[in-house]
Parts: C-alpha cells; sequence; structure tokens
C-alpha cells in the first residue's frame, strides 16, 4: 500500500467544508493524501506525536487548516521541518484572526499562508511543492493552468457576444441554482 505524501490536518470537523477543497485538488492531482483531525488545544499530545513522526513517515507536504487562535499550523511547523500551508478559517471575526495567527509566525518558524477559506489554493500550492520533483505531475498542473486561462478567454468572448446585461442575468441564475443545491 503506497504512503500519502501530503497530509490535510483541521482543527475541528466543522474545518472540512472548507478544507474539502485541497482534498479535491489532490485527488484531482492523484496524489496520495491522509485527512486528520487534530486539534491543538484539545488533542496536544496528538498533535505533538504527529507532527514530530510526519518526515519519518515520507510525508512531503502538510495543509493545515484552523479558526479563532488557529495554532494548528504554527504548532506543527515548530515541531516538523516539512513545509505546511496554513488555511485560515472565516471565524466570528471574518476569518481575520484566524488569518493574522497563521501568518505572524516567528522567524526561523514559516508556514505558506492562503487566503481565508483558501484550501483549493492550499492543494494546488501542495501539488505544486511536489511537482518539482515530478515531471508528470508538473505537465498535469500545466494543462490545469491552461485549462483556467481557456476558461476565463471563453467567459471573455461570451461577455463582448451577449453583453454585460444578458450575462449578468444568467450569472445570478447560475448563483441561484447553485445556493439551492447546497
Amino acid at each position: 500500500m503506497e504512503k500519502p505524501v501530503v497530509s490535510i490536518i483541521m482543527g475541528s470537523d466543522s474545518d472540512l467544508p472548507v478544507m474539502q477543497e485541497a482534498v479535491k485538488v489532490l485527488e484531482e492531482f492523484s496524489i496520495l493524501h491522509e485527512l486528520l483531525i487534530i486539534s491543538a488545544h484539545r488533542t496536544p499530545d496528538k498533535m505533538i506525536a504527529y507532527s514530530k513522526a510526519a518526515y519519518g513517515r515520507g510525508l512531503k507536504v502538510i495543509i493545515a487548516g484552523a479558526g479563532g487562535a488557529a495554532h494548528v499550523p504554527g504548532m506543527i511547523a515548530a515541531l516538523t521541518p516539512l513545509p505546511i500551508i496554513g488555511v485560515p478559517m472565516k471565524t466570528s471575526m471574518d476569518g481575520v484572526d484566524s488569518l493574522l495567527s497563521i501568518v505572524q509566525m516567528p522567524p526561523g518558524v514559516p508556514v505558506a499562508t492562503v487566503g481565508i477559506n483558501g484550501a483549493k489554493n492550499a492543494g494546488i500550492l501542495a501539488a505544486e511543492i511536489i511537482a518539482i520533483n515530478d515531471n508528470h505531475l508538473f505537465g498535469k498542473i500545466l494543462e490545469y493552468k491552461d485549462k483556467m486561462r481557456l476558461a476565463v478567454e471563453k467567459k471573455s468572448e461570451t461577455l463582448v457576444k451577449v453583453g454585460y446585461k444578458k450575462y449578468l442575468r444568467k450569472l445570478k441564475t447560475q448563483m441561484s441554482k447553485l445556493k439551492s443545491a447546497t
């Protein structure tokens, strides 16, 4: 059985709706990963043991999401030499508290931090880090980014073709459908 190379950690199961976006990206790139709940405050011994063993288990990158005091990413970064990508969760202060808790690390304990609820970008960044030594994965990332470029170009062409009013009506309809589906 192959071992995961990316670990996705969240401080609480309430973070799962956001963190699933990182999972989806890793699945799209066929990157082996694990998904765990580890709380810096409620399971500190588990967090310490996990962090110290991460490198020896073959992990390459850790994505850590947390809200509020958001200590999980920084504490894991203090305990492992692996790159950590912090995902601040939107909380009672719109996630600014989480963002500042993750991004304001002391010198020598870096945590790459994405935007609030930015788990998708965390997944992409983890894939890019791994792709440094994997030409096949690197090619998949180039294809992914090219698809994004083509999608934006198509939207721009449609906007020019139909005009902003019709385009906006279509966009509002799509957004309504998405809201009713969730």
